[in-house]
């Protein structure tokens, strides 16, 4: 058994569950930092969803994850490891190296705890969660979910793989100047990542270059074809009309290229376009890209998969194939950083 206390610290309320048997410990649930407002009456948190809980004791839960899972139109709180397990299990291949899968972990665990915080609530479709099951955060599968992705033959086999990755890594997050970082991640590489300025609008210090050759070799997502109606291009970049013939000012013509090897700036049509805007404005894989015309068609040929500014993940794969440890691949990727324990930042909020 086990009774309620109410404590206020700091205009936050903490419910904690404290033990009156040695069977049962701390259980921590920090509402008032991860949701904007609790309406009226609404128990907090809110039940889980049938089918999606898991094996997860009072010992593990500690800071709870509003998930707003996005079929289903409704929030999961679960523990924060368990929300590690969940993207990890999304984001990255389970046939990955054990090394890479903690890597991915651990950039993963930062991401969420770097939200809380910073009370983060951005890009949310509802009040009450912090994150979105999506890419829009970070990928996200229920337990259900992965019960339906694995068949029964796999599911214990691939679930213990992801735990022992996540548990291996527990409360392991990534720190530079002892605060979390934007742990970002992507897919695949050009060869190189990219410099967080030459792809965003920001500067970050431990989002630099590196090479990352692996993934030429490892990643089916290295080099990618991809041919788009004249029409629809010149509809989705909003130009009147792009020479064919001529790399004039009405051609095609790079004008600038990224340290990460990538296109900076290129005139099309008589427009000036930064890589990334040709990129998510025509759908391209990557912002490296070359084209060939053919009558009324062009094909675009990229190479790598993503925006390309930190951690790699079939880099990171290569780089455990090579015995390379979790700590290793996040140092790498991630210039300049430490590892630290979420558990002392989360326990002055």
């Amino acid at each position: 058994m086990f009774k309620k206390k109410r404590v206020i610290r700091k205009g936050v309320i903490l419910w904690m569950a404290v033990c009156l048997s040695s069977m049962l410990c701390v259980t921590i649930i920090v509402p008032g930092l991860l949701v904007k407002k609790i309406p009226n009456g609404e128990v907090w948190p809110p039940a889980p969803i049938e089918g999606t809980e898991t094996q997860v004791t009072n010992a593990d839960q500690g800071l709870m994850i509003p998930v707003y899972l996005t079929k289903q139109a409704t929030v999961q709180t679960v523990p924060l490891e368990q929300y590690v397990r969940g993207v990890l299990a999304a984001e990255m291949p389970v046939d990955f190296e054990l090394e890479a899968l903690k890597a991915q972990a651990m950039a993963a665990r930062t991401y969420v705890v770097r939200r809380v915080i910073e009370k983060d609530y951005s890009n949310m479709p509802v009040d009450d969660a912090l994150v979105t099951d999506t890419v829009a955060h970070q990928a996200y599968l229920t337990d259900q979910e992965l019960r339906e992705k694995w068949d029964k033959s796999k599911y214990e086999a691939n679930i213990a793989k992801i735990d022992r990755a996540v548990n291996e890594t527990k409360d392991k997050i990534l720190t530079y100047g002892h605060e979390p970082i934007n742990a970002t991640f992507f897919s695949t590489s050009n060869g190189y990542t990219e410099n967080s300025e030459e792809y965003w609008p920001f500067k970050t210090p431990y989002l630099r270059s590196v090479p990352s050759p692996w993934d030429i070799n490892l990643s089916s997502r290295y080099k990618e074809s991809v041919t788009i109606n004249y029409k629809t291009m010149l509809q989705k970049l909003g130009v009147p009309s792009i020479s064919t013939t001529d790399a004039s000012a009405k051609g095609m013509k790079v004008l600038a290229w990224s340290t990460g090897h990538r296109i900076k700036s290129i005139t099309i049509g008589g427009k000036v376009f930064t890589g990334r805007e040709v990129r998510e404005k025509l759908g391209l894989a990557s912002s490296q890209f070359a084209w060939k015309w053919a009558g009324s068609q062009i094909t675009f040929t990229t190479y790598g998969y993503g925006h390309g500014v930190g951690l790699s993940q079939w880099g990171a794969n290569g780089m455990a194939k090579e015995g390379k440890t979790a700590e290793e691949i996040v140092t790498y990727y991630y210039t300049g950083i430490s590892i630290e324990n979420a558990a002392s930042f989360l326990h002055k909020l």
